[in-house]
């Protein structure tokens, strides 16, 4: 009991900082849901699969070699 002072602080400040984390998740969420969302459309648009093929020439290429043998 000679630290108990020091545990209720210790305590009382990580409560004080994972309520505040919540609080910021919670008022974040919108933002991050539309976020989400345009990345999501944009993976599935044409442009940014010809952009990602278009980086990745190599992609194709095992599934070519194991056709020729």
């Amino acid at each position: 009991m000679k630290f108990l002072d020091w545990y209720l602080k210790i305590s009382f400040g990580a409560a004080l900082v994972g309520a505040s984390m919540e609080l910021f998740m919670i008022k974040t969420d919108d933002k991050v849901t539309v976020l989400e969302s345009e990345k999501r459309a944009w993976e599935t648009s044409p442009e940014a699969q010809a952009l990602r093929e278009a980086l990745n020439p190599w992609r194709n290429h095992d599934t070519e070699a194991e056709k020729k043998s």
